[in-house]
Protein backbone atom coordinates (compact mmCIF):
# COMPACT_ATOMS: atom_id res chain seq x y z
CA UNK A 1 0.00 0.00 0.00
CA UNK A 2 1.55 3.21 -0.88
CA UNK A 3 0.13 6.57 0.77
CA UNK A 4 0.76 9.97 -0.65
CA UNK A 5 -0.26 13.39 1.34
CA UNK A 6 -2.35 15.74 -0.65
CA UNK A 7 -2.88 18.44 1.65
CA UNK A 8 -1.41 19.32 5.03
CA UNK A 9 -2.40 21.98 7.64
CA UNK A 10 -0.04 22.94 9.98
CA UNK A 11 -0.04 25.39 12.74
CA UNK A 12 3.18 26.90 13.31
CA UNK A 13 4.16 28.53 17.08
CA UNK A 14 6.98 29.61 19.74
CA UNK A 15 8.31 32.69 21.43
CA UNK A 16 9.99 35.08 18.96
CA UNK A 17 14.40 34.46 20.70
CA UNK A 18 16.01 37.33 19.30
CA UNK A 19 19.50 38.47 20.84
CA UNK A 20 19.92 41.02 24.00
CA UNK A 21 19.62 44.50 22.68
CA UNK A 22 17.31 43.77 19.56
CA UNK A 23 14.56 42.50 21.38
CA UNK A 24 10.96 43.51 20.39
CA UNK A 25 9.83 46.47 22.88
CA UNK A 26 6.39 45.52 23.50
CA UNK A 27 5.62 49.17 24.62
CA UNK A 28 6.75 50.75 21.45
CA UNK A 29 4.49 48.39 19.66
CA UNK A 30 1.52 49.46 21.77
CA UNK A 31 2.31 52.90 21.06
CA UNK A 32 2.68 52.10 17.35
CA UNK A 33 -1.18 50.29 17.96
CA UNK A 34 -2.43 53.76 19.50
CA UNK A 35 -0.76 56.18 16.68
CA UNK A 36 -2.11 53.69 13.59
CA UNK A 37 -5.52 54.19 15.80
CA UNK A 38 -5.10 57.83 15.71
CA UNK A 39 -4.25 58.32 11.81
CA UNK A 40 -6.91 55.91 10.83
CA UNK A 41 -4.12 53.56 9.49
CA UNK A 42 -2.74 50.08 9.85
CA UNK A 43 0.64 50.57 8.14
CA UNK A 44 2.00 52.58 10.85
CA UNK A 45 5.79 50.38 11.35
CA UNK A 46 8.34 50.98 13.95
CA UNK A 47 11.45 49.30 14.60
CA UNK A 48 9.95 46.53 16.95
CA UNK A 49 7.22 45.34 14.16
CA UNK A 50 10.43 45.11 11.55
CA UNK A 51 12.25 43.38 14.46
CA UNK A 52 9.25 41.01 14.95
CA UNK A 53 8.37 40.56 11.26
CA UNK A 54 12.01 39.53 10.70
CA UNK A 55 12.01 36.89 12.86
CA UNK A 56 8.93 35.04 11.73
CA UNK A 57 9.99 35.29 7.75
CA UNK A 58 14.05 34.47 8.34
CA UNK A 59 13.07 32.07 10.89
CA UNK A 60 10.25 30.26 8.67
CA UNK A 61 12.63 30.36 5.81
CA UNK A 62 15.11 28.69 7.73
CA UNK A 63 13.19 26.38 9.27
CA UNK A 64 10.51 24.87 6.34
CA UNK A 65 12.54 26.27 3.59
CA UNK A 66 9.67 28.48 2.21
CA UNK A 67 9.39 32.56 2.22
CA UNK A 68 6.87 34.38 3.76
CA UNK A 69 5.97 37.82 2.42
CA UNK A 70 4.33 40.58 4.09
CA UNK A 71 0.41 41.43 2.90
CA UNK A 72 -1.40 43.27 5.63
CA UNK A 73 -0.55 44.32 9.14
CA UNK A 74 -2.91 45.70 11.98
CA UNK A 75 -3.06 45.83 15.66
CA UNK A 76 -6.00 45.28 18.27
CA UNK A 77 -6.43 46.51 21.68
CA UNK A 78 -8.52 44.56 23.94
CA UNK A 79 -10.64 46.18 27.04
CA UNK A 80 -11.18 43.70 29.66
CA UNK A 81 -13.54 40.96 29.08
CA UNK A 82 -13.90 42.58 25.55
CA UNK A 83 -15.02 39.73 22.76
CA UNK A 84 -13.77 38.88 19.85
CA UNK A 85 -15.84 37.54 17.07
CA UNK A 86 -14.75 35.00 14.73
CA UNK A 87 -13.50 35.53 11.34
CA UNK A 88 -11.08 34.41 8.45
CA UNK A 89 -8.52 36.79 6.69
CA UNK A 90 -9.70 35.37 3.29
CA UNK A 91 -12.34 37.08 0.55
CA UNK A 92 -13.78 33.89 -0.84
CA UNK A 93 -15.20 36.32 -3.83
CA UNK A 94 -10.88 36.77 -4.40
CA UNK A 95 -8.73 33.71 -3.19
CA UNK A 96 -6.05 34.63 -5.52
CA UNK A 97 -5.32 38.30 -3.91
CA UNK A 98 -6.26 36.36 -0.16
CA UNK A 99 -3.35 35.73 2.37
CA UNK A 100 -1.69 32.59 2.61
CA UNK A 101 -0.94 33.06 6.19
CA UNK A 102 -2.34 34.51 9.11
CA UNK A 103 0.17 35.44 12.24
CA UNK A 104 -1.11 36.54 15.33
CA UNK A 105 1.43 37.91 17.86
CA UNK A 106 0.92 38.57 21.63
CA UNK A 107 2.61 42.04 22.02
CA UNK A 108 1.27 42.22 25.63
CA UNK A 109 -1.46 39.72 26.65
CA UNK A 110 -2.84 38.28 29.61
CA UNK A 111 -5.34 35.13 29.94
CA UNK A 112 -5.93 35.18 26.29
CA UNK A 113 -6.21 32.32 23.79
CA UNK A 114 -6.48 31.65 19.93
CA UNK A 115 -8.76 29.52 19.11
CA UNK A 116 -7.84 28.05 15.42
CA UNK A 117 -11.71 26.66 13.79
CA UNK A 118 -10.22 23.39 10.82
CA UNK A 119 -11.98 20.51 9.20
CA UNK A 120 -10.57 17.17 9.30
CA UNK A 121 -12.29 15.80 6.30
CA UNK A 122 -15.88 14.85 6.70
CA UNK A 123 -15.14 15.90 10.39
CA UNK A 124 -16.57 19.35 10.34
CA UNK A 125 -16.03 21.93 13.35
CA UNK A 126 -13.15 20.91 14.90
CA UNK A 127 -10.66 23.66 16.74
CA UNK A 128 -7.36 24.01 18.53
CA UNK A 129 -6.73 26.39 21.47
CA UNK A 130 -3.52 28.04 22.09
CA UNK A 131 -2.63 29.92 24.83
CA UNK A 132 -1.47 33.50 23.92
CA UNK A 133 1.39 35.21 25.97
CA UNK A 134 3.51 37.57 25.84
CA UNK A 135 6.24 37.87 23.00
CA UNK A 136 4.50 34.75 21.73
CA UNK A 137 3.26 34.15 17.67
CA UNK A 138 0.80 31.51 15.86
CA UNK A 139 0.96 31.31 12.49
CA UNK A 140 -1.78 29.26 10.58
CA UNK A 141 -3.51 29.04 7.03
CA UNK A 142 -5.79 31.75 6.53
CA UNK A 143 -8.35 29.98 5.33
CA UNK A 144 -8.86 29.24 8.99
CA UNK A 145 -11.45 30.92 11.25
CA UNK A 146 -10.18 32.19 14.26
CA UNK A 147 -11.12 33.39 17.67
CA UNK A 148 -9.39 35.16 20.34
CA UNK A 149 -10.90 34.58 23.29
CA UNK A 150 -10.09 38.06 25.86
CA UNK A 151 -10.76 36.50 29.44
CA UNK A 152 -8.80 38.95 31.41
CA UNK A 153 -10.61 41.26 33.56
CA UNK A 154 -8.01 43.91 34.45
CA UNK A 155 -6.31 45.79 31.96
CA UNK A 156 -5.64 45.91 28.11
CA UNK A 157 -4.49 43.06 25.93
CA UNK A 158 -2.33 44.09 22.49
CA UNK A 159 -2.43 41.94 19.70
CA UNK A 160 -0.84 42.58 16.39
CA UNK A 161 -1.85 40.64 13.26
CA UNK A 162 0.33 40.31 10.19
CA UNK A 163 -0.79 38.40 7.08
CA UNK A 164 1.73 36.83 4.62
CA UNK A 165 1.88 35.12 0.90
CA UNK A 166 3.25 32.22 1.01
CA UNK A 167 6.70 31.29 -1.76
Amino acid sequence: MKKKVLTEQAIYYGTVKIPKGYEVDPLEMCQNIFKSFYKNDDSVFCKSWGQLNTYITENFNLRHGSKLINKKTWGDVFYPNEKFSTLSNVDPIDLQNSPDFTCIYGINTEDCMVEIFYNDNRRAGKSYEINLTPNMYVIFPSTNAYTIHNNQRTRLNFIQTITYDYY
